[in-house]
């Protein structure tokens, strides 16, 4: 167990060095919190509250675990206006709560009673096969690093049986850098290549009370592959830092093409890259849900 912990504080280590420390926080004005209410209270008009004798119109069988769950295609046209509407309303309640990062336990309910109903509506046949493009994080019910393959690899490699060893080495991370600001979170799938190349930029300040800020893209690629029409299995191959704006410093990273081997290092602690599972209940032409083994559910708009 203490050569397993030590393996995983190791990859943290090395990608918080990697990344200069970084971390989320948020990128919107205050300002724009101050709508936060007025969008609950719209959004209280296609769902009931948790205290009501029925809190939303799906089905019970809707909140199981995704472990349980098939994917559902909605052939209803009438439908269509129905999901555009829920998505909206998920949008603007997810940009007021910074992708989820300020979000009221009152706003993380109506989130997941959004997300619920527009899985249930979902339009497009084998989700998982009809996912290629770019797409950029709007909304996580969880840490939003942790839709990087970097970090579904080591809550894979840990396993089940160590799910609270990987819990807590995400928040110790998370603690460890909440000095850094999040840009832009993107998703690149190349169903053709059978690649996804996760994109994820930061900032943090170079030294307290100045202006300055070192920023970065944080890059992490993984093989892709399909193995049910909602769901792919991923494996780590390695990550890497560029567009830094450090003189010197990009160009060194961009011409070198420096990159951390993760996927090898995984194989020399363990004989083999983990398969990560991601799965996707949702896609349209503008919107993609998925959901990691824990049931934490990313949103991502086309970008």
């Amino acid at each position: 167990m203490q050569q397993l912990f030590a393996a995983v504080t190791a990859l943290l280590a090395t990608h918080s060095i990697r990344t200069n420390s970084f971390s989320p926080a948020s990128m919107l004005p205050s300002t724009h919190l101050t709508t936060r209410y007025d969008i609950t209270k719209s959004t209280q008009r296609f769902l009931s509250m948790p205290d009501d004798d029925y809190p939303s119109d799906y089905d019970a069988d809707d909140l199981e675990s995704s472990k349980a769950k098939t994917v559902s295609v909605d052939m209803d046209e009438e439908d269509a206006a129905i999901r555009d509407e829920l998505k909206r309303e998920l949008i603007l309640l997810a940009s007021v709560t910074n992708r989820g990062m300020c979000a009221s336990t009152e706003e993380k309910n109506l989130l997941v009673d959004l997300v619920t109903q527009l899985e249930a509506l979902n339009p497009t046949a084998d989700p998982a096969l009809n996912s290629q493009g770019d797409w950029e994080l709007c909304y996580s019910s969880t840490q939003s690093f942790r839709s990087s393959p970097f970090f579904l690899a080591i809550r894979s490699f840990l396993g089940d049986e160590n799910q609270s060893i990987a819990e807590n080495a995400f928040d110790i991370h998370d603690r460890a850098t909440t000095a850094s600001r999040v840009g832009k979170v993107r998703q690149i799938i190349d169903a053709k290549n059978r690649e996804l190349v996760s994109e994820y930029e930061l900032s943090v300040g170079m030294m307290p009370g100045m202006p300055l800020r070192m920023k970065g893209t944080v890059v992490t690629a993984a093989n892709l592959t399909p193995v049910a029409p909602e769901t792919w299995e991923l494996e780590v191959r390695g990550t890497k830092v560029i567009g830094s704006n450090v003189p010197f410093l990009d160009s060194f990273l961009d011409d070198n093409a420096v990159e951390l081997p993760v996927g090898e290092i995984y194989k020399t602690l363990s004989g083999s890259v983990p398969v990560s599972v991601l799965k996707t209940y949702y896609v349209d032409e503008g919107m993609r849900i998925t959901r990691d083994v824990d049931d934490n559910f990313y949103v991502f708009t086309r970008a």
